[in-house]
């Protein structure tokens, strides 16, 4: 029903930049809309938990980020090309990790994303 795909992960020296982007498609968005639905980013670095990046609604385009990105990265979406964006900027070794794309259920802007990417690995250098 639903795939997400991500790309534009890779290594990068700290202080470098990155833009990840996640193609979506599958017969909910078609039947519903892409832009009924809120988009996210999550990440999980080795030994840790998943924690959530960043977010953005499908209509008015609200945003949220974790506080430990915040200036730093940024998240849009292009509906039309059902599509969304994370584009990295001064990235620290903390940053690495396997970035995952996520769809929240329709209706839904926080709680648990219901579809999820396979991962693209982003790592950064010191």
């Amino acid at each position: 029903q639903v795939q997400l795909v991500e790309s534009g992960g890779g290594l990068v020296q700290a202080g470098g930049s990155l833009r990840l982007s996640c193609a979506a498609s599958g017969r909910t968005f078609t039947t519903y809309g892409f832009n009924t639905y809120t988009m996210g980013w999550f990440r999980q670095a080795p030994g840790k938990e998943r924690e959530f990046v960043a977010s953005i609604s499908g209509v008015n385009f609200a945003t949220r980020y974790a506080d430990s990105v915040k200036g730093r990265f940024t998240i849009s979406r292009e509906n039309s090309k059902i599509t969304v964006y994370l584009q990295m900027n001064s990235l620290k070794p903390e940053d690495t990790a396997v970035y995952y794309c996520a769809s929240y259920p329709r209706g839904f802007s926080t709680g648990s994303p219901d579809y999820w990417g396979q991962g693209t690995q982003v790592t950064v250098s010191s």
